[in-house]
C-alpha cells in the first residue's frame, strides 16, 4: 500500500479522516458510490471541500493511487469529482488509479481551488 507522504491525516480540528496508518487486516474497504443529500451537515460538507482541496494540491490533474486514502472519504466524492482510470476499475485495491475531474471538481467544490 502506497503512503502518500505530506498528504494531510484528517481535517483539522475534527475526526474526519484522510488517510489510514496500515492495510485493513480484514481486507480493503472499497470505494462505492456514495449519494450526496442536500441535507448533508455542514461539518460533512466541509470534510469533502477539504479532502478535495488537499486531492488538488497532492496530484492536480493527474492521476493518482488510492494508496492509503480513506475509502470513505473517497467513497463521498467516487464517480463524480474523483473518477477511476483503470478499466475495469477494481474498487477494493490500493493500487487502482484515480483522477479528479477537474471540471466537476471545480463546480462542486470552487473553494477548493481557490488561491
Amino acid at each position: 500500500m502506497l503512503k502518500h507522504r505530506g498528504f494531510p491525516g484528517r481535517l483539522p480540528g475534527t475526526d474526519f479522516q484522510y488517510i489510514i496508518r496500515r492495510p485493513n487486516p480484514k481486507g480493503v474497504t472499497p470505494i462505492t458510490k456514495r449519494e450526496r443529500y442536500r441535507d448533508r451537515r455542514p461539518a460533512d460538507k466541509r470534510a469533502d471541500a477539504g479532502f478535495m482541496k488537499a486531492l488538488w494540491e497532492c496530484f492536480g490533474d493527474q492521476p493518482f493511487e488510492r494508496g492509503n486514502l480513506d475509502a470513505g472519504r473517497l467513497s463521498w466524492l467516487f464517480g463524480r469529482e474523483v473518477v477511476a482510470v483503470d478499466d475495469p476499475f477494481d474498487p477494493e485495491s490500493y493500487d487502482s488509479l484515480l483522477v479528479i475531474d477537474v471540471d466537476v471538481a471545480r463546480r462542486s467544490f470552487p473553494e477548493a481551488f481557490e488561491g
